[in-house]
């Protein structure tokens, strides 16, 4: 379910288009329309619109990470040595280049950023910490919590 969208910002049509494709973004327009209640004309109108307007931020495959042997899953709490503006650049487009980062967040609390990182176990996990992490700009210090079981996980 899509959630969070202001009434008024989008109609029934719009917000089905939007569940429909959150479930699966690999049906195509005659089956959206279908799936909607809209003929394929306004139905594939409307998804052009919904992506210009930036409501559809892109299309993906989601991998499984298990089957992919990406298994151990830690989110690391890192603080910074300074926070001013030209420092959070940087960082932000250091981190960028992390593969191994899913998720960075900036975070206002006792620290700065909290990122979520995938590996295939916890010794890579550890040089990914050591040699990437540890070494993005203005690191002070971090710290550690390794994911036992995802319970949900599941993005809009």
């Amino acid at each position: 379910m899509v959630q969070g969208i202001k009434s008024g910002d989008l109609d029934q049509f719009d917000m089905k288009i939007l569940e429909a494709l959150s479930d699966d973004g690999r049906l195509s327009v005659l089956q959206l329309s279908k799936q909607v209640g809209l003929s394929k004309t306004p139905c594939q109108a409307r998804l052009k619109r919904l992506i210009e307007d930036g409501y559809i931020l892109g299309f993906r495959a989601t991998l499984n990470p298990t089957k992919l042997g990406l298994e151990h899953i830690a989110f690391t709490e890192v603080k910074l040595s300074d926070t001013r503006e030209k420092a959070l650049e940087d960082f932000n487009a250091a981190v960028r280049k992390i593969k191994e980062v899913e998720e960075c967040h900036m975070i206002a609390g006792s620290f700065d950023y909290l990122l979520k990182v995938r590996t295939t176990d916890i010794r890579k996990y550890r040089r990914v910490l050591g040699e990437k992490i540890s070494s993005l700009p203005s690191v002070s210090n971090t710290s550690t919590y390794v994911v036992m079981q995802s319970v949900k996980d599941t993005g809009i």
